[in-house]
C-alpha cells in the first residue's frame, strides 16, 4: 500500500503542537521554535499570525505554523506536499527550498520562494491558498533571479516582487525590484537595483513595509553565520533611492556573549495591539563555537515610534530570556520538557516527518503491518544524492534520549536498517541491523566525508531490537536493550563532526529512521515501532 502525505498529528502527548517555550509571567524563552527551522516569515491576520520556515532539499517542503501569541506555535501542515509542487531531484544538501516568504492580501495567502536546483539554477515561484491548512495551489513562476524573494501589496493595487539578483544568478548582489501581475506572474515593468545594502556581505532576505508614509526595505547581511545581521532603508518613493539606517544593523549578536548567535533573516509583524515584533533566526553554538542542531526561529521585541527608525529590543541585539511579553502570551513553562511518542498507529506520519527529496512511496507503509512503520530498503543509501527509505525528525535539544524499536531481521548481507543522525550525505552517524557471515549484528558506524569507520559490532539474536541515543553537547552516546531490557552502551561520537562549521550548508542534525539495500533492492522489510524523543532541559 502507498504511504499517503496527506499529513494528520500522530504524537501521543502532544499532537503536533510544538511545545517548547519557556514562558515566564514577564516574558518567554528563545528560540520560540527550536531545532533547524531557520529563515522565518511572517504575517498576522486578524488575531492569529503565520510563518513559514526554510526546508531545502527534505519533502514536503516549507513547514507553517499557526500561533495566537507568536511564543507558541502549532505545525498546521507544509506549503510544498506535492511532487508537481516540489521537484527536489538532485538536489544537493542545503540546495532545494530557501528562504519562502508568507503573505496575505485580500483573502488569500500567497507564499512565495526559491527552489535552487542540482544545476545551481534559482526558480522562483509562487503558491496561493484561501486556507493555510489546506491544499496550496500549483506553482506561479517569476521571471526575476536570485534567493530570498518577497512580495509586496501597495495601497494602489500594485504588486512588487524583490529578490537578490536581476536575471542572472551572477548577477552583483543587491536588491531587485519588478512590478507583477499578481494573477499570472508576468513581469510589468524591468528589473531594477533599488538598494545595495548597509554595507554588509552576503545581501539577501529583503522585505518591503509601507509606514507613515515611508517605504521600509529591510535585508540581512554578513552572511548567514556569526556575522549575520539585519539593516533596513527607507524611501518615500517605491523605487527609491534608498537611505540607510543611521544605526544599522539593528539586529545583530556578533560580538555578543548571548546564547544565541548568528542572528538575522527577519521579518516584521504588528500585533493587533499596535506593538511590533520580529522573528529571526539564530543558532546556539555547543562546543568549540560549533552548532549542529541547526538554524532556529527566534522572536525579539521592537519599538517603532511614528516617523523613526525601528528598535530592537533597545540595544539591537537578542537574548534567550525575553522580559517583554507579546499580546495573549499563554502560561506555562513546564510545557518546555513535554516529550513525543508516536507508536504508528495513525493512518499517517505527523506534518514534522520529512523525507530525502521527493520519496518513492512504496518505499513506505503503515498499514502492512498494524502499530509499525515498514520501510522497504531501495537501492540507494544515505550517501547518495537520491531519496533511499528514510523518514526523520529534527534535533530540537541538546540534551535528549531518543528511541526506537526495530523488528529486521536481514535475510542477505545487503540489507540494512536502523537509527541514523543525519546532517548530510557525507556527514552521519549509522546505528543500524545487518547480516554478515549468516548471523545478525548491530553496527554503530561514522561516515565524515572519505571517512567511513565501524566503531562496534554486537552479534544480536533473532527479533526486536531497541535502539537508544543519548545525546548532550558534546557527545552523542549509542545503546540497545538485551534480553532483559538492559542498556547496554556500545559507544559515544563527538557530536561536532556534524556540526556546521565542519560539514558546510544551511542544515541541523535529524533523527531518521532508514532501510537499504546497498545496491539493491533489500527482500527483507524492516518495522519500526515506538518512535521516542525525551528532552531535558538544562
Amino acid at each position: 500500500m502507498k504511504l499517503s502525505f496527506k499529513q494528520i498529528g500522530c504524537c501521543l502527548f502532544l499532537g503536533v503542537t510544538m511545545f517548547f517555550n519557556y514562558v515566564t509571567a514577564q516574558g518567554y524563552r528563545n528560540p520560540v521554535i527550536p531545532g533547524f527551522y531557520p529563515d522565518p516569515s511572517v504575517c498576522r491576520v486578524g488575531d492569529d499570525f503565520y510563518l513559514v520556515n526554510s526546508s531545502f532539499e527534505y519533502f514536503p517542503g516549507v513547514p507553517i505554523w499557526h500561533s495566537k501569541d507568536l511564543v507558541h506555535w502549532t505545525q498546521i501542515g507544509n506549503v510544498l506536499n506535492k511532487a508537481s509542487q516540489l521537484p527536489l531531484k538532485n538536489a544537493l544538501p542545503s540546495n532545494g527550498i530557501y528562504a519562502p516568504t508568507i503573505r496575505y492580501n485580500n483573502g488569500t495567502f500567497y507564499m512565495v520562494v526559491t527552489n535552487v536546483t542540482g544545476d545551481r539554477q534559482y526558480h522562483n515561484f509562487y503558491v496561493t491558498t484561501t486556507n493555510p491548512a489546506s491544499t496550496w495551489s500549483d506553482p506561479i513562476f517569476v521571471d526575476q533571479n536570485g534567493i530570498d524573494p518577497s512580495l509586496f501589496f501597495d495601497e494602489d493595487g500594485k504588486t512588487y516582487f524583490i529578490s537578490n539578483r536581476a536575471h542572472h544568478p551572477t548577477d552583483p548582489r543587491a536588491i531587485y525590484q519588478s512590478e507583477i501581475d499578481i494573477k499570472t506572474g508576468k513581469r510589468l515593468s524591468e528589473v531594477k537595483e533599488i538598494w545595495k545594502g548597509s554595507g554588509g556581505s552576503y545581501v539577501e532576505s529583503p522585505h518591503m513595509y509601507k509606514k507613515d508614509g515611508y517605504y521600509y526595505l529591510q535585508t540581512a547581511e554578513g552572511g548567514t553565520a556569526y556575522g549575520h545581521s539585519v539593516a533596513i532603508s527607507r524611501s518615500k518613493n517605491i523605487w527609491g533611492p534608498y537611505e540607510s539606517c543611521p544605526h544599522n544593523p539593528i539586529l545583530t549578536n556578533r560580538m555578543s556573549y548571548s546564547i544565541i548567535q548568528g542572528t538575522g533573516h527577519a521579518d516584521l509583524v504588528q500585533a493587533a495591539d499596535k506593538s511590533w515584533w520580529m522573528v529571526h533566526l539564530g543558532f546556539r553554538p555547543a562546543v568549540d563555537g560549533i552548532h549542529f542542531i541547526g538554524r532556529e526561529t527566534c522572536l525579539t521585541p521592537v519599538e517603532w515610534k511614528t516617523g523613526d527608525w525601528p528598535v530592537v529590543n533597545q540595544n539591537g541585539q537578542t537574548q534567550e530570556f525575553i522580559k517583554q511579553s507579546p499580546p495573549n502570551l499563554e502560561a506555562g513553562n513546564a510545557l518546555y520538557n513535554q516529550p513525543y511518542k508516536n507508536d504508528f498507529s495513525e493512518k499517517s506520519l505527523g506534518f514534522d516527518w520529512i523525507y530525502l527529496r521527493n520519496p518513492d512511496s512504496t518505499n513506505y507503509s503503515l498499514k502492512e503491518r498494524a502499530g509499525f512503520l515498514r520501510l522497504k530498503g531501495s537501492r540507494y543509501t544515505l550517501n547518495d544524492l537520491e531519496s533511499p527509505a528514510f523518514v526523520a525528525k529534527r534535533q530540537q535539544h541538546f540534551k535528549f534520549t531518543t528511541s526506537i524499536t526495530l523488528d529486521f531481521n536481514p535475510t542477505n548481507e545487503n540489507e540494512e536498517a536502523g537509527l541514523t543522525l543525519l546532517m548530510t550525505n557525507l556527514f552521519h552517524y549509522d546505528f543500524y541491523v545487518s547480516r554478515k557471515n549468516g548471523s545478525k549484528f548491530l553496527n554503530l558506524k561514522y561516515t565524515l566525508d572519505s571517512l567511513h569507520q565501524i566503531i562496534k559490532e554486537i552479534p544480536l539474536q533473532a527479533g526486536t531490537t531497541t535502539l537508544i541515543v543519548k545525546g548532550d553537547k558534546k557527545l552523542y552516546s549509542f545503546f540497545y536493550k538485551d534480553a532483559s531490557g538492559a542498556e547496554i552502551k556500545v559507544g559515544v561520537i563527538n557530536t561536532k563532526f556534524l556540526g556546521t562549521e565542519v560539514t558546510g550548508g544551511y542544515n541541523g542534525v535529524l533523527m531518521g529512521i532508514y532501510a537499504t539495500g546497498n545496491g539493491k533492492s533489500s527482500e527483507t522489510p524492516a518495522d519500526f515501532d515506538s518512535f521516542e524523543y525525551l528532552p531535558t532541559i538544562e
